[in-house]
């Protein structure tokens, strides 16, 4: 059975999303943005999910997380928490 770690920024609007996204890109912490900004708990921990399986979370958080590369932040994606941007940390 695979599993992944990962964390995550959970906001409430798309153009937020992107906005931190941008921010990331431009080298921007993804923890101590996480921390400023995620409406999720997780957030006060650099938004670590920490390791987790298939199903575990929603259907749009895993597909990405289990087809995605390594290393890199995905978003904005859509699920009906709000807005996530998702770093993908380990899987095997």
């Amino acid at each position: 059975m695979s599993k992944a770690r990962a964390r995550h920024i959970l906001v409430d609007s798309k153009k937020q999303c992107l906005q931190l996204l941008e921010s990331i890109n431009e080298g921007a912490d993804f923890a101590e943005v996480a921390k400023s900004y995620s409406k999720c708990p997780s957030g006060q921990k650099g938004g670590d999910l920490g390791e987790f399986g298939p199903g575990m979370m929603v259907k749009e958080f895993d597909k990405v997380v289990f087809s995605g590369n390594v290393g890199e932040v995905y978003g904005p994606v859509q699920t009906q928490f709000g807005y996530h941007l998702i770093e993908i940390i380990s899987r095997d």
